[in-house]
């Protein structure tokens, strides 16, 4: 298998997992609002639809992405405020009918690009499966917030390493967004998967570390959680500070959680 078929696999099963989370729900649950203020789970679906129509066309129609991409450069937030609104007249079952759909021709389109070929994406372009990975944060991150306004708990899976790497990728996001320098030396990432299985990332002598389990570190980076309710163990000044700014997106942080709105969380 390769590592695009198994991260294009793992994206399918997050997002069934939030699928059955939503499929059932009547019209007044669609309308709850969720943990990310100003948006209901409606809107947490309507945005997963763009996120993903936005990477299929991407891998699908380069040319008809960068106009579209071009034209929000100016305003991204409100480019993506403007899509969601596009969506809200839709019942929620021709909603999820649309995010059924869109999962299933993303997946298709990336699946589709030759291997030695890159995507255009928002900032950069980047490796197929690298943006595989992104979707896989996205319908994660939105779909903790279903979870969190339904008042499920979430079985953590395997896929969470994607997450957990990607974020390692993009460890410079938090610095940016904050208009920090980013620390030159490296970071080691010691994280625990969900079967008990170690996950490392960085040079093993690295002086600043990140210890703790993978579910933690991934609630951390999409700022689902904040990280006083979660068992993440920093070592050396550099890698505590990030632990306060960490985020595996671009863009502004957004209010994030509040210390013990979630407790229990931290194992």
């Amino acid at each position: 298998m390769s590592e695009l078929t198994t991260v294009l696999k793992d994206l399918a099963a997050a997002g069934d997992e939030t699928d059955r989370m939503v499929a059932d729900l009547d019209d007044a649950q669609w309308a709850l609002d969720t943990p990310a203020p100003g948006w209901t789970i409606t809107d947490q679906i309507a945005h997963l639809t763009f996120v993903f129509r936005l990477a299929g066309t991407a891998a699908a129609d380069p040319e008809t992405f960068r106009a579209l991409a071009e034209g929000a450069k100016g305003d991204f937030d409100g480019a993506v405020r403007a899509a969601l609104a596009a969506y809200r007249g839709d019942s929620p079952s021709a909603l999820l009918a649309r995010w059924r759909d869109q999962r299933a021709e993303t997946i298709d389109a990336l699946a589709a690009v030759p291997p030695d070929r890159v995507v255009p994406w928002l900032v950069n372009p980047l490796p197929p499966a690298v943006l595989a990975c992104a979707g896989l944060m996205e319908t994660f991150a939105h779909g903790q917030d279903i979870a969190d306004a339904l008042g499920l708990r979430r079985e953590p899976a395997d896929w969470l390493r994607h997450i957990a790497g990607f974020a390692v990728l993009t460890r410079d996001f938090g610095y940016q967004t904050h208009g920090l320098t980013p620390p030159v030396e490296p970071f080691r990432f010691e994280l625990t998967g969900p079967s008990g299985q170690p996950w490392t990332f960085g040079p093993e002598d690295a002086a600043q570390r990140v210890t703790g389990p993978a579910l933690d570190f991934c609630l951390l980076v999409t700022r689902r959680r904040h990280r006083d309710d979660l068992a993440l163990t920093a070592t050396g000044a550099a890698a505590d500070h990030w632990l306060g700014i960490a985020q595996a997106y671009r863009g502004p942080a957004g209010e994030g959680r509040r210390p013990g709105q979630f407790p229990g969380t931290a194992r």
